[in-house]
C-alpha cells in the first residue's frame, strides 16, 4: 500500500511542488489544506502529514499529530519557545522530523559548520552569517541562517544563547565583540535562499557559502523525510537523521 502523505499549506507555492514530488516519490496524496482548512481530517486520512505553512499553526498542527499517532514532516520557521516547546511535545509520541531547511546540501553545510566552529576558535576567528531571501519571506534571519549559527556554536561546545547572537546593528555600535556570532539579512525579489558562513580572523578568511535555485529542492528532501519518518519511533529528528549523518 503506498504512503499516503498529506499537505499543509497545499495551495502556496511550496505546497503545489510538495503535491509534485509526491507523485514523483509513487505515494499517494491524501489531501491537502490551506490555513484555514480541516486539519483534523487532513490527520486523520494521512500516514505523514508535512507542514509548510505558518507559525501560528503550529501548537495546533502537532497536537493533531500526537492524537492520531501521525508523523508529521514540519519546514515552519521563526517559532517561538511556547511553539518550541509543542513540537518537543508531539515528539514524545510521534515521529517528528523538524528541519529550518530540507536540502541535503544545506544539512551538508551545517555539518561542516559544526566541524569549523569547533576548529577555528572565537578568539581568533569572528564568525559572521550573511543570508538573502525573496522580498515576501516574513522572518528575519532566516531559520536557516540561525541553524547554521547554532551549528557552529555547537562547535565551540556552546549554544547560540551562549555564544550571543549580534543582529540588525545600525548606527554607532562599538566595536565588535569577541565570540558573538553575527548575523545578517538582506531581502529582495524572489530570491529563493542564499547563505554564507564568513570565518575572518587578522590573517585569513574563510566563507562556505549555499545558493538555492529552485525551491523544488526542499519539496523533495521533505517528501524524503516523509518516507524516512513512516513507521520511525516517536522522537524529535532532523535532516541529519533521514541522510544518515546524525
Amino acid at each position: 500500500m503506498a504512503l499516503r502523505i498529506g499537505i499543509a499549506g497545499i495551495s502556496g507555492r511550496m505546497g503545489r511542488l510538495l503535491a509534485e514530488e509526491v507523485a514523483a516519490a509513487g505515494a499517494e496524496l491524501a489531501g491537502g489544506i490551506t490555513r484555514e482548512g480541516d486539519a483534523e481530517a487532513l490527520f486523520a486520512a494521512s500516514d505523514v502529514v508535512i507542514d509548510f505553512t505558518h507559525a501560528s499553526t503550529v501548537e495546533r498542527h502537532t497536537a493533531l499529530a500526537a492524537r492520531h499517532g501521525k508523523a508529521l514532516i514540519l519546514g515552519t520557521t521563526g517559532l517561538s519557545a511556547a511553539q518550541e516547546a509543542a513540537v518537543a511535545a508531539a515528539a514524545k509520541a510521534v515521529p517528528v522530523v523538524y528541519a529550518a531547511n530540507f536540502s541535503p546540501g544545506v544539512n551538508l553545510v551545517f555539518a561542516l559548520a559544526e566541524r569549523m566552529g569547533a576548529v577555528l576558535p572565537p578568539a581568533q576567528y569572528d564568525a559572521e552569517i550573511l543570508e538573502m531571501h525573496h522580498r515576501q519571506k516574513v522572518d528575519a534571519p532566516s531559520g536557516t541562517a540561525i541553524a547554521m549559527g547554532r551549528a557552529v556554536a555547537q562547535g565551540r561546545g556552546q549554544t547560540l544563547e551562549e555564544a550571543g547572537l549580534e543582529s540588525g546593528r545600525d548606527g554607532h555600535t562599538g566595536a565588535r565583540g569577541t565570540g558573538p556570532i553575527g548575523f545578517a539579512a538582506l531581502r529582495g525579489g524572489q530570491i529563493v535562499g542564499e547563505h554564507s558562513l564568513i570565518f575572518t580572523s587578522g590573517s585569513e578568511q574563510i566563507v562556505l557559502q549555499h545558493r538555492s535555485f529552485d525551491r523544488r529542492v526542499y519539496a523533495t528532501g521533505a517528501v524524503r523525510a516523509a518516507g524516512w519518518a513512516a513507521g520511525r519511533a516517536p522522537g524529535l529528528y532532523d535532516m541529519k537523521h533521514v541522510l544518515g549523518m546524525g
